[in-house]
């Protein structure tokens, strides 16, 4: 029986000999009479006298060495995906979804589908995790003072700067590579100009000099681009070159509710970004046009897009899918009353001289904003599924 079948398990690390004695005789016959572990869950087991003790502590070492490797390993992959902005997955997923729901057609077959999809959600995933990097890396004095952003903070100190800059020109490039390759495929020069539009206004709304996030209403008009309109645009096109009327009003109906749904976050960072010079639309509007602001975007945005769909519906002689849209109205209801809860806050603290009570309410109830964007944009995402499928099954 050779070393690897001596071991049985190997969990963890942590791990101690004791109690080896001489039996029979003075004969050398080293065995393991008792271990234990330091972490509950660490176990090594090895099977009695049959491996010589400076080979079995050889092995030892070397499953340690490998056990620090692998710790070493999944530290940086999970420092990483906070980096990146892992939660973004599934928005992102969002843009891939409407952009296939609307240029699909049913003509395409399934594996040429699946190809394309694939390629352009990487494309997509990639380029939103640039951004986020770049975010990341730009705003590291800002997110030091926040105690909500402790956990991002310690990822990039524990990543380190130095390798993450690599690791962003390395994907910078991988990407770039994919993309020309993708437009060549394609033969669309569109979806190369998209991206690299989009990148750019990505990197560029952190990074110096440009820092698009500190320039007003540029800031909006970006994060709009970027977050809303790219990618789906490139979604959509990866799969047609017909520009869908109804398809341009969901477009904006979305952009409106994007930005509806950011504003909370910019109330949420308001009073580190004023207190940095950070000029955001709500940093210049204050807290209560802010607000008011997102309440008219995001109603507006649900109502457009709920517009696009039943039109489309009702064009392609599918109405009774229509009755799925009360999802819409249902769950800008529930946001919107989460967005007038903060409109009153905001009220109050304004009227009470900057009360410090006042100003804790309101930033614990804007970060619970990422779950509101769930909820619109999933609510977006299940109805254009349904699109998607009318397209091949009815």
């Amino acid at each position: 029986m050779g070393i690897a079948g001596d071991i049985d398990r190997v969990v963890s690390s942590d791990w101690i000999i004791a109690n080896c004695d001489e039996k029979k005789g003075g004969s050398r016959a080293p065995r393991i009479c008792s271990q234990r572990t330091v972490q509950a869950s660490s176990e090594i087991r090895i099977a009695p006298n049959t491996m010589p003790l400076a080979v079995s502590k050889r092995m030892f070492f070397i499953v340690k060495a490998f056990m620090l490797v692998d710790n070493i390993m999944f530290e940086n992959i999970r420092s990483f995906g906070t980096i990146s902005r892992a939660e973004f997955l599934l928005p992102n997923l969002g843009s891939l979804i409407m952009g296939l729901a609307w240029g699909a057609t049913s003509s395409e077959s399934i594996v040429g589908l699946a190809v394309l999809i694939i390629l352009s959600f990487t494309i997509i995933n990639v380029s939103s995790a640039i951004g986020a990097q770049a975010n990341t890396l730009s705003d590291r004095e800002l997110d030091a003072r926040d105690e909500r952003k402790k956990q991002l903070v310690e990822a990039t100190n524990s990543f380190r700067s130095n390798r993450l800059k690599k690791v962003l020109v390395i994907e910078f490039l991988l990407t770039l590579a994919l993309v020309s390759l993708f437009m060549y495929i394609q033969q669309k020069p569109v979806l190369l100009f998209l991206w690299v539009t989009g990148i750019s206004l990505g990197c560029g709304y952190s990074l110096k000099p440009t820092r698009l996030k500190s320039r007003k209403w540029l800031a909006p008009i970006s994060l709009i681009l970027v977050l809303a309109i790219f990618p789906v645009l490139f979604a959509y096109y990866t799969f047609t070159n017909e520009l869908n009327l109804f398809f341009l009003i969901s477009l904006t109906g979305l952009a409106l509710t994007v930005y509806g749904v950011i504003i909370p976050t910019e109330t949420r960072d308001y009073f580190g970004d004023k207190a940095m010079g950070i000029e955001t639309l709500t940093v210049t509007l204050g807290l209560v046009k802010a607000s008011i602001l997102a309440i008219m975007l995001l109603a507006t945005g649900a109502t457009l897009t709920a517009i696009a769909f039943l039109l489309q519906f009702t064009y392609s002689q599918q109405f009774i899918l229509s009755i799925v849209l009360v999802a819409i109205p249902v769950a800008a209801f529930f946001v919107l009353k989460q967005f007038w809860k903060l409109y009153s806050l905001s009220k109050e603290y304004d009227e009470s001289n900057n009360s410090d009570t006042n100003r804790e309410k309101i930033v614990n109830l804007s970060a619970h904003n990422p779950q509101w964007i769930m909820i619109i944009t999933q609510t977006y995402s299940a109805i254009s599924i349904i699109l998607l499928l009318s397209k091949f099954l009815l």
